[in-house]
């Protein structure tokens, strides 16, 4: 169209009668209904309805903010709203519900053993000390560097998710048989499954995100990797909610119900301030990082369980690897930093000396560091490309990563994990960026 004329309203009325289109020619209808939209919609409009369709839209509303304008909108408290998406699992839901019905409908949301939940998540700190100044009394445990499930039974009913709420049950045989010997009727629990070695150390963490993605050949994925979960937390306990409870209520019921092997090893810190309760908790992180586990979560032993929110009641400790390696291209970015050079390719140098491509990022960036390398990277471009920019292999980057692992995607064989920027390294040339057989290296 050649004029904006089209509502939100009309929009929404149409997306919402593709959806409801079925049986004998309803894909002929659906395309009729979107060719009806874009018709009478922009250019601009065009692009954005094409992006909110495919869900490739990229622009900067993240559910928390999100979550804000909901709240507002619907005259209910934020954090009830919040807490309401928590326990329903979808944003869209909840829209749906207290739009409809008003702030009282969010009182419906509540945890329901079958329908999984956002998962709390852990801030990070960068020693045991730091963690454990801020906290009081806290638990330590284990950090296990493998896949977190939570895990649904009732009665003989077990049902197994990701931390992104899909289900994964029929693919981990070995987690429902454990789930069905806990001595309980029903619970939802949080916990990780790994893998163990005939030493009983950690395999690394792709071994087993590969064998939870795989859907082929269960029987034979399980017979060559079997897997064990271990839990640390229980959310509901045959009809009892526990997520108000404290940790150390939740961690109680926990040990009623899973044996030892089952449960996440840890150690009590009642006074932070004592000595030698501190001197143990470092003891116990030697031990867990000797047993070959990525590090500790330290946890307040008065908190609720803030499922969804990365609060200050978790705080993970591990060690945190740093490399140094070469730009060798950036892509620009999307809603806020578009027309800013985002995503780097990282890469070390090869036997020959040459860069060789293991992995991206876009972390750790702030506005003023974008800024510095957009204008510095264009001076570098040898070729422009329409994802952004290939560079002249000049600059060095100091990355924090959480580890290294296989990787047939990039040609150095590896890959970073969880990489993000700490700074530019200027001072030094390409010669002294980290080499591949360094990166390899850090492979456990």
């Amino acid at each position: 169209a050649a004029t904006a004329t089209l509502t939100v309203a009309a929009t929404d009325e149409t997306l919402g009668a593709v959806g409801r289109v079925a049986g004998a020619g309803a894909e002929a209808r659906r395309r009729a209904l979107l060719h009806g939209l874009l018709a009478e919609a922009t250019e601009p409009e065009q692009a954005f309805l094409t992006g909110l369709i495919s869900g490739e839209l990229r622009q900067g509303a993240l559910d928390a903010l999100v979550m804000e304008g909901l709240a507002g909108a619907a005259g209910a408290p934020p954090d009830a709203v919040r807490r309401a998406v928590m326990l329903g699992g979808s944003l869209g839901a909840v829209a749906e519900a207290v739009l409809a019905r008003g702030p009282e409908a969010l009182a419906e949301f509540r945890l329901r053993v079958g329908r999984p939940v956002l998962p709390m998540l852990a801030k990070s700190a960068r020693t045991l000390d730091e963690a454990l100044d801020g906290l009081g009394p806290c638990a330590v445990e284990e950090k296990l560097d493998g896949i977190r499930v939570q895990v649904h039974r009732d009665g003989r009913t077990v049902r197994i998710y990701t931390r992104t709420l899909d289900e994964i049950t029929e693919r981990l045989p070995e987690v429902r048989r454990a789930a069905l010997e806990l001595a309980v009727e029903s619970a939802v629990l949080d916990g990780e499954v790994i893998a163990l070695d005939e030493a009983g150390r950690p395999r690394p963490f792709q071994e087993v995100a590969g064998r939870v993605g795989s859907r082929l050949d269960v029987a034979g994925a399980h017979a060559a990797l079997p897997l064990s979960p271990v839990f640390f937390d229980l959310l509901t306990v045959d009809g009892r909610e526990l997520l108000d409870r404290t940790t150390e209520e939740r961690h109680a019921e926990l040990r009623r119900i899973a044996p030892d092997p089952r449960r996440v090893r840890r150690v009590l810190v009642a006074d932070p301030e004592d000595a030698e309760q501190r001197a143990a908790a470092h003891a116990f992180t030697e031990a867990t990082l000797a047993r070959g586990h990525e590090g500790v979560l330290v946890k307040a032993l008065g908190a609720p369980y803030s499922a969804g929110r990365r609060g200050a009641a978790w705080v993970k400790v591990k060690p945190v690897h740093t490399l140094e390696l070469l730009v060798l291209g950036a892509e620009w970015g999307h809603g806020r930093r578009a027309g800013l050079l985002s995503n780097l390719h990282l890469g070390a140098r090869g036997e020959d000396g040459a860069p060789v491509m293991l992995g991206k990022t876009f972390k750790g960036l702030t506005d003023a560091l974008l800024a510095w390398q957009t204008e510095r990277l264009r001076e570098l471009a040898v070729a422009e490309e329409p994802w952004g920019v290939r560079v002249r292999p000049e600059l060095v980057v100091e990355v924090a990563i959480d580890g290294v692992q296989r990787s047939t995607r990039y040609p150095a064989g590896v890959t970073l994990r969880f990489a993000r920027v700490l700074r530019y390294r200027e001072d030094k040339p390409p010669t002294e960026a980290d080499s591949v057989a360094a990166v390899r290296g850090l492979l456990r």
